[in-house]
C-alpha cells in the first residue's frame, strides 16, 4: 500500500481543487454579461448551477461511495470536473459554459468521500489529523484559489480559468488513480433511485428559491412555489425514505442527537464562513469616497489570503487537539473564534491590517470548526455510513452558505447610495452583515454545547487502518 502520507496529500490535493471551483469565476462575475453577451439574470446561472449540482450530488455521491467504492465515485466526480472544464473553455456563449459549471460543482463530492476514505484506510491514530487537514481543504482551496483566478483574468483570456481547472483536475484524476487504495468496505443493497431524485428536486426548489429571490422578489409566485413545493417534497421524500428498508439516507442515523445537532452547527458554520467570503473582498475593493479601501481584486485578494492559510496551518494541531479535548470542544473553540473575528471587525476596521487580524481569526475559527463537524459524525454514525452521513453534513453547510449569499446581498442591495453614478453599498450595509455573520456564529456556538459529550463508539470493519 502507498505511504499513509501520501493518500493523505492526494485528498487534500482534492479537496482543494473542488473548493477552488467556488471562486474560479469571482473574477470575471461582473463581466460575464458582457463577456458572453448575455443578460445579468442569465449570467447568473453560472454562479448558480455549480451551486446546485454540488449540494443535490454530494450526498448522493457519498450513498454511491458507501456501495460502490469511494475512490470510484471519487474518480467519477474529477472525470466530471475535467469534462465540465473543457467544455467551458471551449463554449463562446453562455449555454456551454453553464453545462460545464454544472458539471464542475459535482466534485464538491469528492471533500466528505475523501474524509470517508481516511476512516477506511489510515491507522487509526491518524485519523483525526488527517480529517482536519481534508476538511481544512474547504476553505483553503477558495482562499488560495481566488488571488491565482484574479491574477490570471488580469493577465490572460478568461477561458484560460477553465483550461487549468481542466489541467488540475486532470492531475488529480491521475493521482488518485495512482495512490489512493481501494476502500474494502461496502454497504450491499440497491441504490435509491427514487429517493435520489425526490431530494434531488426537493433541494433545488428550496436552493433555487435562496438564490434567486433577491432577483425575482421573495414574494413573487415562482419563489413561492419553488420554496414551498421544495419544503414539501422533502417532507414526502422523508416519509419515504423512513418506510424503506435501502433508503438513499438513513435518517435514523442522521435523526442522532450529535448527528442533527452538528448538522444544524454546520449550517451556522457555513453561513458564517460565506458571508466573510462576501464582505471582506466587496469592502476591501470598495472606493475610499464610499468608505472602503480602494483595492484591486489582487490586492483584496490576497488580505484575505491568510484565512485559508490559517486553516491549512492549524490542521496538524486540530487532529491533536480533537484526540485529547473531543471534536465537541473544537468545534465550540471554532464558533467563538468566529464570534471575534466579527466582533474585532465592528469595533477594528478603519486599516487594512485590522482586516487582515480579523481573517486570521475566520481562519482560526473555520479551521477548528470544519475540522470537528466530520470527526463528529463519524463518532456517531456506522462505519457503513460514513460516505452518506458525510456527504448530508456537507450538504448542510451548503445550505449556510447559500442562504449568506442570498441574505447578505439582499442586505447590501437594500442599503446603498449612488457614488459615480453605480449603487454602492453603504457603511451601514457592512456592518448589519457583519453583525449577521457574527450571530450565525453565536447560533453554532449555542447548537455546539447541547452536542452530547459520550457518542456511540466507531464500530471496527475490514480496513486497511492497523496496517
Amino acid at each position: 500500500m502507498p505511504p499513509q502520507g501520501a493518500i493523505v496529500a492526494v485528498l487534500a490535493l482534492a479537496g482543494l481543487a473542488s473548493s477552488f471551483m467556488f471562486t474560479l469565476v469571482v473574477p470575471i462575475q461582473s463581466q460575464l454579461p458582457e463577456l458572453l453577451n448575455a443578460s445579468r439574470d442569465d449570467t447568473a446561472w453560472v454562479v448558480t448551477s455549480t451551486l446546485l449540482a454540488s449540494a443535490v450530488i454530494t450526498p448522493i455521491a457519498g450513498r454511491l461511495g458507501d456501495m460502490y467504492g469511494k475512490r470510484r465515485i471519487v474518480l467519477v466526480l474529477l472525470a466530471l470536473l475535467v469534462l465540465g472544464s473543457v467544455i467551458a473553455a471551449l463554449s463562446p456563449g453562455i449555454l456551454g459554459v453553464i453545462v460545464g459549471r454544472t458539471l464542475q460543482g459535482a466534485v464538491t463530492g469528492v471533500v466528505p468521500l475523501g474524509i470517508s476514505i481516511l476512516r477506511d484506510v489510515l491507522h487509526h491514530k491518524r485519523v483525526d489529523t488527517a480529517i482536519a487537514l481534508i476538511s481544512a481543504t474547504l476553505g483553503v482551496g477558495g482562499a488560495l484559489g481566488l488571488p491565482v483566478s484574479a491574477f490570471i483574468t488580469e493577465y490572460a483570456d478568461w477561458h484560460l480559468l477553465f483550461w487549468v481547472s481542466a489541467a488540475l483536475g486532470a492531475a488529480v484524476f491521475a493521482l488518485v488513480l495512482w495512490i489512493v487504495p481501494v476502500s474494502v468496505l461496502r454497504t450491499a443493497g440497491r441504490f435509491d433511485l427514487v429517493g435520489a431524485a425526490g431530494l434531488a428536486v426537493g433541494l433545488i426548489g428550496i436552493l433555487l428559491a435562496i438564490s434567486r429571490g433577491n432577483e425575482w422578489g421573495w414574494t413573487s409566485p415562482i419563489i413561492l412555489a419553488l420554496g414551498l413545493g421544495g419544503v414539501a417534497v422533502l417532507l414526502v421524500w422523508g416519509w419515504y425514505e423512513l418506510r424503506i428498508t435501502e433508503p438513499l439516507l438513513d435518517l435514523r442515523v442522521a435523526a442522532r442527537p450529535a448527528v442533527l445537532l452538528t448538522n444544524i452547527a454546520s449550517v451556522a458554520m457555513g453561513f458564517s464562513l460565506f458571508a466573510s467570503n462576501v464582505i471582506y473582498p466587496q469592502i476591501l475593493e470598495l472606493p475610499e469616497s464610499a468608505g472602503g479601501f480602494g483595492l484591486s481584486l489582487i490586492a483584496a485578494s490576497l488580505v484575505v489570503m491568510p484565512a485559508g492559510i490559517m486553516m491549512m496551518l492549524l490542521s496538524p494541531f486540530s487532529g491533536r487537539l480533537a484526540r485529547t479535548v473531543g471534536p465537541r470542544l473544537l468545534l465550540i473553540l471554532g464558533a467563538v473564534s468566529l464570534i471575534v473575528a466579527y466582533g474585532f471587525t465592528l469595533l477594528f476596521s478603519a486599516e487594512v491590517w485590522q482586516l487582515v487580524v480579523a481573517n486570521i481569526l475566520i481562519g482560526v475559527g473555520i479551521g477548528f470548526g470544519y475540522a470537528a463537524m466530520p470527526m463528529l459524525i463519524m463518532r456517531a454514525v456506522p462505519a457503513t455510513e460514513t460516505g452518506a452521513s458525510n456527504g448530508l453534513n456537507a450538504l448542510f453547510r451548503s445550505l449556510g452558505t447559500s442562504t449568506a449569499a442570498a441574505v447578505v446581498a439582499a442586505v447590501l442591495a437594500a442599503n446603498t447610495v449612488d457614488v459615480g453614478g453605480m449603487p454602492t453599498p453603504t457603511p451601514a450595509a457592512f456592518t448589519t452583515s457583519f453583525v449577521l455573520g457574527g450571530l450565525a456564529a453565536v447560533v453554532a456556538l449555542a447548537v455546539a454545547a447541547f452536542i452530547p459529550r459520550r457518542q456511540n463508539p466507531l464500530e471496527r470493519h475490514p480496513s486497511l487502518r492497523d496496517q
